[in-house]
């Protein structure tokens, strides 16, 4: 099993065989060293020049950075190497692949080429110790999230991709041939999840893949993205998703600062966001208020959010309430889906998360009545008999529920700072951009 560099520690004065990327070469007069890196940090190869060492000079000699090498010696002590105070001397170097030369980007800046070109070069441009921070932090983000439904009794479910209709009225979608007939690719699982609470399961989470087939070429959009979605049974209102929604962010947020705040401060020299303190929560009414009174801004849209508009309200939320995350809560039924339930004066009871001036989430109570459900689907210009399956979930007794979704890439931006989605996706898809 190979030995991973931040163990070598505990291998002192022991013959170990590693292996790794060349990150640096420094070939002297008389000593050579050699940087390696594998996915957990660095270590130091010395090889002294000597009639003993010849091979392994002449190695070291025509070897190029980003080739990967195969090393037995002995892991030494050595306070003199600022690479954890250790060393490794061989006895003997294989090289398991040879880089060209000449790399088509310097991995060693982020900023030594365009994101265009490091984007179709993402295996090198992953390399980079902060792209690799940034993956391992979003694999404990994840699984913090999956960690805390599951300690929270829920049920993991795994809705199809491959879908007859569109989830979410107004959304585009990719269309495929399926066996002659017309399908898309899947949006959201937000009908699978809704039959879900009509089969009693009382809570459950879904973390996957969603097409949107937007022509959209923002900085925080994207056609393919991994969702965690959320619903949960025998709520009293959108409050009870506020709140567990809440508290499963800080638990996630929690769990990465414990693992990783170092590491983060160190490479991107952010803090995680304080979770001590209670995500303010205001009307969508009371919100374009604030923007007019506070900001003298009045944005275009009456029933929804301008990304300006978020923005600015975040800047209140940290303002006031120091605080990086704010709930906008009671939105107007034209900028909401047909079942988004609806309060007495004909407001939804939904919410959008926003955090760090962008949204993240938009949630709701969902309205489970099949006669009303009808009736808001025809108010939005649906056919109730082209949903008939989805009608049916509610026709046999459904409970009270509502859920959420939120992008993984988008809040994993938004918590590095990261201005770009593409920059915090393994592999982007974009309008322009199917490869790699």
């Amino acid at each position: 099993m190979k030995i991973n560099f931040c163990d070598l520690k505990d291998y002192d004065n022991q013959i170990v065989t590693i292996q790794g990327f060349v990150d640096k070469i420094r070939n002297l007069q008389y000593v050579q060293f050699v940087i390696l890196r594998d996915s957990t940090g660095k270590v130091q190869v010395t090889i002294e020049k000597n009639d003993e060492n010849k091979a392994l000079v002449e190695v070291i000699d025509n070897l190029t950075l980003e080739s990967t090498l195969k090393v037995t010696g002995r892991v030494m002590v050595n306070e003199k190497v600022k690479l954890g105070g250790l060393e490794v001397v061989p006895t003997d170097i294989i090289v398991t692949s040879k880089s060209l030369a000449e790399l088509p980007l310097d991995i060693t800046s982020k900023d030594s080429a365009l994101r265009e070109t490091r984007l179709d070069y993402r295996f090198l441009d992953l390399r980079r110790e902060d792209n690799n921070l940034f993956f391992r932090c979003e694999t404990l983000f994840e699984h913090a999230l999956r960690e805390y439904c599951i300690n929270h009794n829920f049920i993991e479910i795994h809705s199809p991709k491959i879908a007859a209709g569109a989830a979410e009225s107004g959304a585009e979608v990719f269309k495929i041939d399926y066996f002659g007939q017309t399908a898309c690719l899947s949006q959201s699982p937000q009908f699978y999840k809704q039959m879900a609470m009509a089969s009693g399961f009382g809570k459950v989470f879904e973390i996957g893949p969603a097409f949107r087939a937007e022509n959209s070429h923002t900085s925080y959009h994207a056609t393919e993205i991994n969702m965690a979605d959320i619903e949960i049974s025998w709520i009293n209102s959108f409050e009870d998703v506020m709140d567990m929604e809440e508290e499963w962010i800080k638990y996630a947020l929690n769990k990465l600062k414990e693992t990783y705040g170092d590491d983060i401060k160190r490479l991107f020299n952010i803090e995680i966001s304080d979770t001590s303190i209670k995500f303010p929560r205001i009307t969508f009414k009371e919100a374009k208020e604030i923007l007019k009174s506070e900001f003298n801004y009045i944005g275009e849209k009456e029933d929804d959010l301008e990304r300006k508009e978020e923005n600015l309200l975040c800047e209140y939320a940290k303002k006031k309430y120091n605080c990086d995350f704010i709930f906008i809560t009671k939105f107007p039924f034209e900028a909401r889906p047909f079942y988004h339930m609806l309060d007495e004066d004909g407001l939804t009871n939904s919410y959008d998360l926003l955090f760090k001036g962008i949204e993240i989430t938009t949630g709701a109570q969902r309205e489970h009545r099949v006669d009303i459900l009808k009736k808001q689907m025809i108010e939005k210009g649906v056919n109730p008999e082209s949903l008939n399956f989805y009608l049916d979930f509610f026709k046999y007794g459904c409970p009270p529920h509502g859920g959420f979704a939120i992008g993984i890439a988008r809040i994993m931006m938004q918590i590095f700072e990261i201005d770009n989605i593409r920059e915090a996706t393994f592999i982007y898809r974009g309008p322009t951009r199917l490869n790699p």
